[in-house]
């Protein structure tokens, strides 16, 4: 093959090849968190609309941290009202089991429901003080047992089968809620990263990929509540919640409900 041939097919080699690349590269920008549209985007969220990464995390802390703060003892009362079964208003609905239990069941016993945080209490030792303690957006009614059996372990796949909660799984450092709690755990956990960042007396609160995480302020397993997140979107139960905290209770949102692809935005 003369030079001139092997010029001219060096030349077309490397226009495929470019066209290739521009086809199978995936793209490096992140999406703007637009996707969804609420009523609060024009006003709530306005300094937050259209950032991603660490301009909205930190737009977010912001526009959520105006938050009234309520008793540990009031807690009881409001879940009552922000978990009121809508086929039953004597009932609410637990977390990790989905059960319609009476609201006259609160305490301790067995058969009974109590206050589980879903960002286990020892991840940054909050204990049931005002402010991370019991901060409803992540704060459900469940059954004394289950709550229990999850105690305070990172959430994950697998594991064997958790009694009194059909769908829930949990090994010796992990829990996985039924799949119809998925996404509300995920929104649950990442509010309270983007909620509390150290700035206030409490401690920096942020996920991680661990399932042994202890006292420290952290918990996972972060890759996999995001795939919960897209997994189950908020439903109407998870929506109203939202609005009845923001409405009587704390006066801040949960972004990651009426956003949940600032997820993704974000981590």
């Amino acid at each position: 093959m003369s030079a001139v041939q092997t010029g001219r097919w060096k030349a077309l080699a490397a226009a495929i090849s470019a066209v290739l690349i521009g086809l199978t590269l995936p793209t490096v920008a992140a999406t703007p968190a637009s996707a969804t549209t609420t009523a609060y985007d024009s006003t709530y969220y306005k300094n937050a609309i259209g950032k991603t990464g660490t301009s909205l995390k930190s737009s977010l802390h912001t526009i959520i941290s105006g938050q009234s703060k309520i008793s540990y003892d009031a807690v009881w009362n409001a879940l009552k009202v922000t978990d009121q079964d809508p086929n039953n208003s004597g009932n609410v609905i637990l977390l990790y089991s989905g059960t319609s239990r009476s609201k006259a069941l609160s305490g301790g016993d067995v058969g009974d429901w109590n206050r589980e945080h879903v960002w286990a209490q020892s991840h940054g030792s909050f204990g049931t003080s005002a402010g991370p303690g019991t901060d409803l957006h992540h704060l459900r009614p469940a059954d004394v047992q289950v709550n229990s059996i999850r105690g305070n372990k990172d959430f994950d796949n697998g594991g064997s089968a958790v009694s009194g909660a059909p769908g829930s799984y949990t090994d010796t450092n992990s829990f996985e809620p039924r799949d119809a709690d998925k996404g509300d755990v995920a929104r649950m956990i990442l509010y309270m990263a983007v909620r509390y960042e150290g700035d206030d007396a409490w401690a920096d609160l942020e996920p991680n990929d661990s399932v042994s995480n202890g006292s420290v302020p952290y918990h996972g397993r972060l890759s996999v509540l995001k795939q919960w997140n897209e997994q189950d979107p908020p439903s109407a139960f998870e929506e109203r919640r939202n609005d009845v905290i923001y409405n009587t209770y704390q006066g801040n949102r949960n972004p990651f409900i009426d956003h949940p692809e600032w997820i993704e935005a974000i981590w």
